[in-house]
């Protein structure tokens, strides 16, 4: 006999409603989550995966919000309780991990002070005893130092460390119900394996149920029982982890299987979650280990567009009311990068990768050691022909939305660049361009006077990517710039970025903590530990064949499905 459902969620439709006209973005959801038991949901960003872990939670805005259908816990209709009741469900018996753990904490409040508010909500426990638990919690979701953490502010942690004290909030309770949403979305490999894993024991322990929310289907295969796909605020199909992973029912959900770059195939093009839903039998065109070292030999036969000599980067901060402690951020660094090359650069969170970027592009000054572009230091040129330089090295961001100004069109966007260089005679030639750039990156033409805010964090990307090749550069620092990126919208940027490179012979640097998408895109790949090179050499022989256990411990936490 099936066991009752600690969660059932029954036929949920949920619309938001505007001066204008009435969205529906939830169509008759429905699922269980048993006791003891780990759900998996996984779409794409704009699925509605968000938006059931709030109606779960009563967080949807009630004024602008319509919610109909049943979402029963312990058989208990959530939406008919009312705000006292549901608050005392929430967080004691029902608890959440957000997917942006700096946004989620009050920056302005100790972490241990903003896990004892908890404590002293929903416990009868006395302030020193509920220090006291707050400090285990801190050892059970494994901090470093538990006091530190304690008496830090969210700005003075890490991205993992901070997402720990998240972790260790939402269980303070003891809560019979975790949702976790994207928890590890903007963290390290290494770091995600950690949570997942921290995660998994945890929920051994409680035996507590986890509603696991992520756009990852890989990711997802290693910690969830069952998983449940929903897509354009619909359910695709529902079923064991294994059963779903190893032979799925719907296209959709074998689009987001091989949307993720291959770590033994490497297909000319990635496959698209479009692509696979129009036409899922077209062959896929593989770049042979033959055909990669014809290329290699042509790219290496030219002199280096970029060298790199012992650069180091040191960073100095206060010690006492005197003292000063230096940390190399970048400690002796050195290679090639030629023409036509992409040179791949992995490592974890603070191992100097953004650095020796911003280095490069003379943002940060080396303390020490050569970067000679076309055969000159540019370390030793004036500012003014740095900003000249700055046409021929041009850099893509991580995050689009921060690096665009919100109060400029788009088109506006893009012309800015064009006109500080004196590129084209007038504003008629320069939005010509820009029209023609976007739709290059995939873009239609009316977006010219669109906001920022008015588009996906995908087509922001594509934004990003033509304000870049804008100015027709040489060189472009690709410094994370899929990694906040679903799965399937990341294969549409990469497929661009490769695109690109082929029709205008741009040269990249591509900085990732990923080493599957740095596998993907790279000829040659540098491994960053602690600022120093731990690795150089061709993408394909590192992973097969890594000299270095950093390098492995890289591979193996890439989440790589059942």
């Amino acid at each position: 006999m099936d066991p009752v459902a600690l969660l059932s969620v029954k036929n949920l439709n949920v619309s938001f409603s505007s001066e204008e006209k009435e969205t529906q973005v939830l169509y008759d959801i429905s699922f269980d989550i048993h006791p003891n038991e780990i759900l998996g949901v996984v779409g794409e960003s704009g699925s509605g995966k968000s938006v059931t872990s709030l109606a779960i939670m009563g967080l949807l805005p009630t004024n602008i919000t319509q919610v109909s259908g049943e979402i029963l816990y312990n058989n208990n209709s959530l939406l008919d309780l009312d705000d006292k009741t549901l608050r005392s469900i929430r967080g004691n018996e029902i608890a959440m991990i957000f997917q942006e753990p700096m946004s989620s904490l009050n920056p302005s409040m100790k972490c241990g002070k903003q896990v004892i508010e908890i404590l002293l909500q929903h416990t009868n426990l006395s302030k020193s005893d509920a220090k006291d638990e707050v400090l285990s919690l801190f050892e059970k979701v494994k901090l470093p130092d538990i006091v530190r953490a304690y008496n830090s502010y969210p700005h003075q942690l890490s991205g993992g460390q901070k997402q720990r004290i998240m972790i260790a909030m939402a269980i303070a309770c003891k809560p019979k119900l975790l949702i976790a949403d994207e928890p590890t979305t903007a963290l390290d490999v290494t770091v995600q394996k950690e949570i997942i894993s921290l995660l998994k024991d945890l929920q051994k322990e409680y035996k507590m149920s986890i509603l696991f929310i992520s756009h990852d289907l890989s990711l997802v295969s290693e910690i969830a029982d069952k998983v449940f796909v929903v897509y354009k605020g619909k359910m695709v199909e529902q079923g064991a982890t294994e059963a779903i992973f190893n032979n799925p029912q719907k296209e959709y959900t074998k689009a987001l299987i091989h949307a993720r770059p291959s770590l033994d195939l490497r297909f000319k093009k990635l496959p698209t979650i479009d692509d696979y839903l129009q036409d899922q039998q077209k062959e896929r065109e593989i770049v042979t280990k033959t055909q990669r070292e014809h290329h290699h030999k042509e790219l290496y036969s030219n002199p280096p567009l970029l060298e790199v000599r012992n650069v180091e980067k040191i960073f100095f901060s206060k010690v006492g009311l005197f003292g000063k402690k230096e940390f190399k951020a970048v400690d002796g660094v050195s290679f090639e990068l030629y023409e036509g090359e992409t040179l791949g650069l992995v490592g974890e969170s603070g191992c100097g990768k953004s650095t020796l970027g911003n280095t490069i592009l003379q943002l940060d000054k080396a303390n020490s050691g050569e970067v000679l572009y076309r055969g000159t230091d540019i370390t030793k040129i004036s500012s003014s022909e740095i900003r000249s330089l700055r046409k021929e090295i041009q850099l893509i961001f991580q995050d689009p939305f921060a690096s665009l100004n919100p109060r400029l069109t788009v088109g506006k966007a893009i012309m800015e660049p064009m006109k500080a260089h004196n590129l084209y005679a007038n504003d008629i030639e320069r939005k010509e361009e820009t029209i023609n750039l976007l739709e290059r990156v995939g873009l239609d033409p009316s977006y010219f006077n669109r906001y920022p805010h008015e588009f996906s964090g995908g087509q922001r990307q594509r934004i990003g990517i033509a304000r870049t090749i804008a100015l027709q550069p040489k060189l472009i620092i690709c410094d994370e710039s899929v990694s906040a990126l679903d799965i399937s919208v990341q294969a549409q940027v990469l497929n661009l970025l490769n695109e690109l490179k082929e029709k205008f012979g741009f040269t990249y640097i591509f900085i990732s903590h990923d080493l599957a998408v740095v596998k993907y895109m790279s000829d040659q790949l540098l491994v960053m530990n602690q600022g120093k090179i731990e690795e150089h050499g061709d993408a394909d022989s590192i992973y097969e064949n890594p000299k270095k256990e950093y390098t492995q411990k890289l591979i193996d936490a890439i989440p790589k499905g059942i």
